[in-house]
């Protein structure tokens, strides 16, 4: 389960990526919150158009920052946006504290975070693949997700108590002292010790990406199934806060609501980290429970029964991502990943933009119960979609010796000869075993 930690670069990068995590959850927290009851009255939708600016510059710029993730030195990119973060973050709570933040005011500074996430995020899930070796990428994949659920378990319940204890700007300026955490983790990585990049050849066009995902109809529906969970079923700052609104609590009930989410989150992580490798059919089998969870929580008639469901529902939700994102980075060419991951983050976030608005618009006018129903029909939609290619594709058949069995054969990633270097000259004389060929006997 944790057989990444034996590289001492991904040591360091879990440490500062733990630490910087935590101070991430409690801004997200604060931010919902400030909006929700400071900003507005209680407007869910204002949530939605906040949550839509941050997450469109990842669709709007996707071309740009898989571009920049697979071309420049990503430690130093990280580097870079990790201190506008911390610098965004502070200024953030300097404002709130001083009295002058408003509504406005806060959709520009939700862009600004927006568009540097939109390049942090494809630089940092590609970085792992220059941390451990391509057999440990999807190990280190799902330890990344347990730390980023581990995380959200502790930020989202202290930022609750100290937006109570001394009001919600503090919590933004924590936040950015724990960038530092990161920032000095990236500073101590060894170079010399990093897994060389794989080169693209000729310009590395924008379009190449797109081009490939579109040949590869397994990644078009893992894509189109990230898609829809993200843009209706992963809005939890909406349905979190409404719901702790509608039970009567304050924001540390909302806090608290958002750490036992991360529980079954965290436990979903590593049970991806335990096995060997990612398989899309455990990203199908997480729509399904996504759908079913979602839809139990909508019902619950008190604010314990209704926390005891989101567990269920972060589990869900962590292994469909979790193993759709391994499964991305494993069987992806070296020479393309940054740029499909950059793609797969644009669609899994960039839904948002889209869901987000319509998502808050019906809680404000239906009640959170409405949205939360929304969210498990497109989980549910989600599932389908990958449950119809199982059965197109061959995949799920009739049990060959029980009658009423069913049988689903292995999806085995793509293999992916990967030189070191990339050229032209060395693709063009490496053999290629095709399934069919089989040895010649000498003559």
């Amino acid at each position: 389960m944790f057989r990444s930690f034996s590289v001492f670069n991904y040591r360091v990068w879990f440490i500062g990526a733990l630490v910087s995590n935590v101070g991430a959850w409690m801004q997200a927290t604060a931010l919902s919150w400030v909006v929700l009851t400071e900003l507005t009255d209680n407007d869910a939708g204002a949530m939605g158009v906040t949550m839509a600016l941050q997450f469109a510059p990842p669709l709007l710029l996707v071309g740009v920052t898989g571009w920049v993730a697979d071309r420049f030195d990503r430690r130093r990119l990280l580097m870079i946006t990790q201190s506008v973060l911390l610098l965004l973050g502070a200024a953030i709570g300097v404002l709130i504290l001083s009295g002058v933040m408003t509504l406005p005011l806060m959709y520009t500074f939700a862009l600004a975070l927006g568009v540097v996430a939109a390049f942090d995020n494809p630089a940092r899930q590609a970085f792992v693949s220059d941390l451990v070796s391509r057999e440990n990428a999807s190990n280190a994949v799902a330890l990344n997700a347990a730390s980023f659920n581990g995380a959200r378990m502790i930020g989202p319940a202290v930022a609750g108590v100290v937006i109570v204890a001394v009001g919600t700007g503090w919590v933004f300026l924590v936040n950015a002292v724990t960038f530092l955490a990161m920032i000095v983790a990236l500073a101590m990585i060894r170079i010399d010790e990093l897994i060389p990049r794989v080169k693209a050849s000729g310009a590395a066009r924008l379009a190449d990406g797109v081009r490939y995902v579109a040949r590869r109809p397994d990644l078009v529906v893992a894509f189109s199934m990230v898609f829809l969970l993200g843009a209706f079923g992963m809005n939890f700052p909406i349905f979190a806060s409404t719901m702790a609104l509608e039970f009567g609590q304050e924001a540390d009930g909302y806090g608290l609501l958002s750490s036992i989410l991360a529980i079954g989150s965290l436990a979903g992580a590593l049970l991806a980290a335990r096995r060997d490798r990612a398989q899309i059919r455990f990203v199908i089998a997480g729509a399904g429970m996504f759908a079913a969870a979602a839809l139990v929580s909508a019902f619950m008639p008190t604010y314990w029964l209704y926390a005891v469901t989101l567990m269920f529902t972060g589990f869900a939700v962590v292994t469909t991502l979790t193993t759709a994102n391994g499964y991305v980075q494993t069987t992806t060419d070296p020479a393309l990943r940054g740029r499909v991951l950059a793609l797969y983050m644009a669609i899994l976030m960039g839904g948002t933009p889209i869901g987000a608005p319509i998502v808050g618009w019906v809680a404000a006018q239906f009640g959170p119960r409405a949205a939360i129903l929304l969210g498990a029909v497109a989980a549910l939609v989600a599932f389908g979609i990958g449950l119809t290619w199982l059965l197109v594709s061959g995949r799920l058949h009739r049990h060959a010796s029980r009658r009423f069995a069913l049988s689903l054969d292995e999806t085995r990633p793509i293999t992916v000869v990967a030189p070191e270097e990339f050229s032209d000259e060395v693709a063009s004389t490496t053999p290629i075993r095709m399934p069919g060929d089989l040895p010649r006997a000498p003559r």
